[in-house]
């Protein structure tokens, strides 16, 4: 039984559905997500939806929720793996 099923969904609310967020410097991501999950740490380059050139998040540790709406996530400069979207 899920209570809260009729409320409405924001941003600031925890996720609903995770997926795997696969970088690329051709495609953009298919559904933006509410946050980013690292699995394992690195650097991420990425464009946020309302910018219009990537930015480098360097050094970002292993378990941690950045908290960016990404439309984008670059191969190119991202050295960290097994990201996962919260939507």
């Amino acid at each position: 039984m899920d209570r809260f099923e009729n409320f409405g969904d924001c941003v600031s609310d925890p996720a609903r559905r995770a997926a795997p967020v696969i970088p690329s410097d051709a495609e953009p991501l298919a559904q933006i997500p509410k946050a980013l999950f690292v699995g394992s740490g690195g650097d991420i380059r990425l464009r946020c939806t309302d910018d219009d050139a990537p930015v480098l998040f360097r050094n970002i540790p292993s378990g941690s929720i950045l908290p960016v709406r990404a439309a984008h996530i670059l191969s190119d400069g991202t050295s960290a793996t097994d990201l996962v979207g919260l939507f």
